[in-house]
């Protein structure tokens, strides 16, 4: 038989302080007259949760508006500077580290880039550089900051693969095309000791972090249900419905496209990744005669062959029809206008299973590699993708760019120790007491003050 769980008085009081802390920080500032219908509380319930919030200044006073013939009414906003939380993208080509305010405005940064495309050294996605970057990452951007790191809420973290949350590891990490296997970073990173124990860690899929920042501020805002792709050196996808409010990673670059086709960094044969990824992209366009420039990152290499394939005065991208099609005298690069060509088309093909399985109302495409290829490039995918999908579902779903450029994914780490603190009704986690001194120690102190 299932146990009930009575709501006790303490839980009212949270729920009733996260209402009020999540409307502010969406909506935000509100006077406490338009806190009672947005929240569903009382005139009461409010005026308790604001006095106690204002008392620990995680709310402030914003001004006033001018109400129908009464006093002004006091607006009301979170205080950004009562909290601090930090964000990570562990991208393909770097790492970012970022301190926002609890609005979640940009406080600092750094950034440790990763050995460049097409080196030989096996250290490129190494798990112990990788938690260093973070670890050191952190610790600067709380120096610049002045902060200790006790005054952090919490450090969310946006990574490639698949997330397992272990009770003796915490957040594991399984992401076969960079070869982890199994690396318990959350364990790694409370291993230097660089934050105390009770600051918690949110570990997540990197594409699940766009899509969480998407959805709560960009493009996907308002959407009931959408999917959001990030298209980088690899391909992934977060789906939000609305059973899933913080959505749901999905391995969408591993699904199959071409049975027996190109080898995939996974080791499968065929996966939409081995075509439509940026790293893949370009290892096509190098094996068709293309020429990137050498030593450089994949965003420097696909820069250029965009160049190519798009230059200025060319007013249309190629398409799968005529991959060398360029307006206005334009006279793109074939070789690397053919590869986009056909990569659009996979991508395309790759959403119409996405419409098809989840039937979302808004598709967004954000990740490094889709922010550079641009709404030009996107036309054609989009075409491409209503062309493969059902008729129904098709005529019902929006495809764009997401709206919150590179930073995206750090911002969606940010919240995920944010809406923790907020689901807690702005209460931060205890620090474990100190242990007791040893019977010895007090001995030995003892003696030595006599």
């Amino acid at each position: 038989m299932a146990a009930h769980h009575r709501r006790t008085v303490r839980d009212l009081r949270r729920e009733n302080r996260t209402a009020v802390l999540r409307r502010l920080f969406f909506d935000g500032p509100m006077s406490r007259l338009s806190l009672a219908p947005a929240t569903g509380l009382s005139s009461g319930s409010i005026s308790n949760v604001v006095t106690e919030l204002l008392t620990e200044g995680l709310v402030e006073e914003a001004g006033s508006v001018d109400s129908d013939g009464g006093r002004p009414r006091t607006l009301l906003r979170i205080a950004p500077r009562s909290g601090h939380l930090i964000g990570v993208d562990v991208g393909e080509t770097r790492v970012r580290v970022e301190l926002f305010d609890l609005s979640l405005a940009e406080q600092g940064r750094a950034e440790r880039p990763l050995p460049t495309r097409g080196t030989a050294r096996p250290d490129r996605y190494d798990s112990e550089l990788i938690a260093g970057h973070i670890r050191d990452g952190i610790a600067e951007v709380l120096e610049v900051a002045g902060l200790t790191p006790a005054q952090i809420l919490g450090v969310g973290i946006g990574t490639p693969g698949i997330i397992e949350h272990s009770e003796e590891d915490g957040a594991v990490v399984h992401c076969t095309p960079i070869g982890w296997e199994a690396v318990p970073l959350e364990r790694m990173l409370r291993r230097s000791g660089h934050l105390p124990q009770h600051v918690p860690y949110f570990i997540e899929n990197g594409a699940k972090t766009l899509g969480q920042a998407e959805m709560w501020f960009g493009a996907g805002r308002g959407a009931r249900s959408a999917v959001v792709v990030l298209f980088g050196s690899g391909v992934g996808a977060c789906v939000v419905t609305d059973d899933v409010e913080l959505g749901r990673a999905v391995e969408w670059g591993h699904l199959t496209v071409r049975v027996r086709g190109r080898r995939c960094r996974c080791g499968a044969l065929g996966c939409l990744e081995a075509y439509a990824g940026a790293e893949a992209l370009l290892e096509r366009w190098q094996e068709a005669g293309g020429q990137p420039p050498p030593d450089t990152d994949e965003e420097t290499a696909l820069t250029a062959m965009l160049a190519g394939a798009y230059p200025p005065d060319s007013a249309n991208p190629p398409d799968s029809a005529n991959p060398t099609a360029g307006a206005d005298g334009g006279a793109p690069d074939p070789v690397a206008a053919a590869v986009l060509a056909e990569t659009a088309e996979y991508l395309g093909a790759g959403l119409s299973d996405l419409i098809n399985l989840f039937q979302p109302e808004r598709i967004l495409v954000g990740g490094w590699a889709g922010l550079q290829l641009g709404s030009r490039f996107l036309e054609s995918v989009r075409r491409h993708a209503l062309s493969y999908a059902l008729p129904y579902p098709s005529g019902r779903v929006g495809i764009d760019l997401g709206a919150l450029g590179p930073d995206a994914v750090t911002v969606g780490a940010a919240t995920l120790p944010l809406a923790d603190f907020f689901a807690r009704g702005g209460r931060r986690l205890p620090a474990p007491p100190a242990p007791e001194p040893s019977p010895g120690w007090r001995t030995s102190l003892g003696t030595r003050l006599v």
